[in-house]
């Protein structure tokens, strides 16, 4: 079968059964973290032990033995032996996002949606039949920094090796052809003409223009309504020439596989690809000017979007910003932004905050939506709570509560094959060490207090918002009192 839903997630059932598992048991501590008396008792890490004989340590996570090496051909391959199921997943990451789109907005994404539509002697139809014969998945997906294919497979050779030849006919040679072009290309106009239905939509584009302006970050991923119709086949194979190059790739691999498997499987694909060096990494933005921008949309809701520049993947002060945020609006219920505009006084139906942290610096961004004649005092209540948290930092009970919640959902994030190809093509793009997932852990829960705070205060101002609103304007009214039982609004419809 064919996707075009990014290689971002595992197959349903996989996931549901690790889910399960993840929240119903867990791995046993390692012997060098328990009694010495108790060590030979639990020599064996393979049994399990449910959650409540935990008694609110930190559970055990997954130690992965990633494996690196480079290509003839200049590709990073990452890689990590799983024979638990037979079938490997593998993620190709290029440096060819919509960042390096250039003068042409929308190339990045147009050239990684063709991709699979047309190799020599086969159309698009013919390509998803043979996926499907062997059972096999394909996935791709463009986004500002990257452009991303996959492919999942069975691991045994008769399924193995011709699933592996398609998708490298698929990654090194398309053919971009005509029909299909001018196909995608009516589709995308059709989304554009959606969006201006959509007001979270358009506060989004509005934002990313006023944060980056000219940088390139600053356009949409997708191109515009002026750019898309002139894209042709041959900027298509010139971005492909380039983007998809071999030195330009991280090859990540999990599964079924021996090394010396993986690195035949890396080689093959690796010499299928165009010849070619890295491109160069995005340059840094310049600080945007703050304030207020008001995009006039007839709706009962308004949306709110509050950001500034944030930061870069390998900024040191990432684990402590990612914890506070945590705290502060992005761990869902319990955060600071849900417990008062929500929970207290019954404004939105959600409220969320994080750091989209990129290879340049990436957003900060709070998002949510609230009633029309609510709005400037919904914001300006985000605001003082921002404004607090910066100058305050989160308190030690806070704190300990978001480190318990992040060390017992961690483990998901390799609970399965796909969440682990995920991580290390993520690992190798932004050059983190191997030892990142079990550096990022221990990093959070040896944070202090005060150590976030610094860490929100050095990169948050208060005073540098970007905030865009999209929804009518109508007479304000001043926002409810907070109570333990807000009084319930009005029922509407939230718009996405």
């Amino acid at each position: 079968m064919s996707k075009r839903n990014g290689p971002r997630y595992a197959l349903l059932g996989l996931f549901l059964i690790a889910l399960l598992a993840a929240l119903a048991f867990t791995v046993k501590r390692a012997p060098d973290a328990v009694e010495p008396g108790a060590q030979a008792a639990q020599a064996d890490d393979s049994q399990l032990q449910s959650l409540a004989e935990l008694d609110g340590k930190e559970p055990a996570r997954r130690k992965l033995d990633i494996q690196s090496w480079q290509t003839a051909e200049g590709a990073k391959v990452l890689f990590v032996e799983a024979r638990e199921l037979p079938m490997f997943d593998l993620r190709l990451t290029f440096a060819g996002g919509s960042s390096q789109d250039g003068e042409v907005p929308g190339l990045a994404m147009l050239t990684n949606a063709m991709l699979n539509e047309g190799v020599p002697g086969k159309d698009v139809g013919a390509i998803a039949a043979g996926f499907e014969s062997l059972g096999a998945e394909f996935g791709n997906g463009a986004y500002r920094d990257m452009a991303v294919t996959s492919l999942r497979s069975l691991s045994a050779a008769e399924q193995r090796e011709p699933a592996l030849k398609l998708f490298e006919q698929v990654i090194g040679q398309p053919t971009f052809p005509a029909d299909s072009l001018a196909r995608i290309k009516n589709q995308i106009l059709a989304g554009f003409e959606f969006q201006k239905q959509n007001p979270g939509k358009l506060a989004s584009l509005e934002l990313f223009e006023r944060l980056y302006g000219q940088h390139p970050y600053g356009h949409p991923s997708e191109g515009t309504a002026q750019s898309v119709p002139g894209i042709s086949r041959e900027q298509l194979k010139a971005f492909h020439a380039k983007a998809y190059a071999a030195g330009n790739a991280v090859i990540a691999v999990v599964g079924d596989l021996s090394r010396e498997e993986a690195e035949a499987m890396a080689a093959e694909v690796s010499a299928a690809l165009p010849k070619g060096p890295a491109l160069a990494k995005t340059v840094e933005p310049e600080a945007p000017k703050p304030g207020l921008s008001h995009i006039e949309f007839p709706s009962n809701q308004t949306h709110l979007l509050i950001a500034q520049l944030g930061i870069t993947r390998k900024d040191p002060d990432y684990a402590a910003l990612y914890l506070g945020n945590q705290v502060f609006g992005g761990g869902g219920f319990g955060t600071r932004l849900m417990t008062e505009v929500r929970e207290k006084r019954g404004l939105t139906y959600g409220v969320y905050s994080g750091f989209t942290a990129m290879q340049a610096r990436g957003p900060f961004m709070i998002n949510l939506q609230t009633r029309a004649e609510l709005s400037e005092g919904t914001l300006q209540l985000v605001k003082d709570l921002l404004r607090d948290f910066i100058a305050n930092g989160p308190t030690q009970q806070e704190l300990d509560a978001a480190k318990r919640e992040m060390a017992g959902s961690f483990p998901l994030s390799t609970a399965s094959n796909a969440a682990i190809v995920g991580q290390l093509g993520a690992i190798g793009f932004y050059d983190l060490p191997l030892t990142y997932l079990e550096d990022f852990m221990a990093q959070v829960q040896a944070l202090s207090v005060d150590q976030v705070k610094a860490a929100m205060a050095k990169h948050l101002d208060p005073e540098a918002l970007v905030i865009v609103s999209a929804g009518p304007t109508v007479e304000q009214k001043e926002l409810p009192p907070p109570t333990d039982k807000p009084a319930e609004q009005p029922a509407a419809v939230p718009e996405h």
